[in-house]
């Protein structure tokens, strides 16, 4: 069932084993959980010309801590791209509260990107190397009539799709495999096998939701997944063909990347 209530205000898995109850070092590791609309930044990461999120999150805790804070994110979310729930950490000196540090964080971050929990963990938590699961979900609006409201996180695909097919050729890609073929151009990433432990497709009219769990995820992976599914769906791609798209290892084999503004980061686990 689409339960939007559910993803704008997720039910946060912490604290958990790494959260501390009380500070014993003087240099603390903080967690933080943000979400973002991803609309006006050139991706998560900091560019040397780009308005980014890492780049004004880290001056605020900076302004804030009075000393450079540098944040460590569990996943680098692309330009355009939308975060339900982005799992951060970064160390400081600082004995301010958690609390305080939340409520001040907030008050001055920009509207389109909020703090909505924190607290103090233990030493190793890394929350880019901890991650164990990362999920995401792709919003396809599929209907002739346009919506003001959905135009800027969902794709439009104006044609009926089969959802059938794209659910029978997204079977393909579960489990552990080389997503070379899926892999966008740019990235220098060595070993492209990833574990797909979950894709599914669902009608929601009119949308139709594709979620993804995994791993971890390459450069454009998501998007040219759900590029590759629209093209099944619109009978460009027969379903059958996916499987032979994955094992050929080739990113001109596979579909279209699909608009960043329909894709946001669901969910972490560690």
């Amino acid at each position: 069932m689409f339960d939007i209530v559910s993803w704008l205000f997720p039910k946060l898995p912490f604290p958990d084993c790494y959260t501390l109850e009380t500070s014993s070092t003087s240099i603390r590791n903080i967690r933080c959980v943000l979400q973002y609309r991803g609309c006006a930044y050139h991706g998560w990461q900091i560019q040397p010309k780009g308005h980014t999120v890492q780049g004004i999150v880290e001056n605020c805790l900076s302004r804030i801590l009075q000393e450079s804070i540098r944040i460590k994110a569990a996943s680098r979310t692309d330009a355009g791209v939308h975060a339900l729930m982005q799992v951060i950490n970064f160390r400081t000196t600082s004995k301010l509260s958690t609390g305080k540090l939340l409520k001040g964080l907030n008050s001055l971050l920009p509207k389109d990107i909020s703090a909505i929990y924190m607290d103090e963990v233990t030493n190793e938590f890394d929350a880019q190397f901890f991650a164990k699961k990362k999920t995401y979900i792709y919003l396809i609006l599929n209907t002739q009539q346009r919506s003001p409201f959905l135009v800027r996180y969902t794709w439009q695909i104006f044609s009926t799709l089969d959802i059938e097919s794209m659910q029978k050729g997204s079977k393909s890609l579960i489990g552990k495999h080389d997503f070379s073929s899926f892999m966008g151009a740019g990235s220098d990433v060595k070993n492209k096998v990833r574990e797909v432990f979950r894709l599914e497709v669902k009608k929601i009219s009119p949308l139709i939701v594709i979620e993804i769990e995994a791993d971890g995820f390459l450069k454009h992976m998501v998007r040219n997944i759900v590029g590759l599914l629209v093209e099944v769906g619109l009978g460009k791609r027969k379903w059958d063909e996916v499987r032979k798209i994955l094992d050929a290892r080739n990113r001109c084999m596979a579909g279209i990347n699909a608009p960043a503004n329909g894709l946001f980061l669901k969910e972490i686990k560690y």
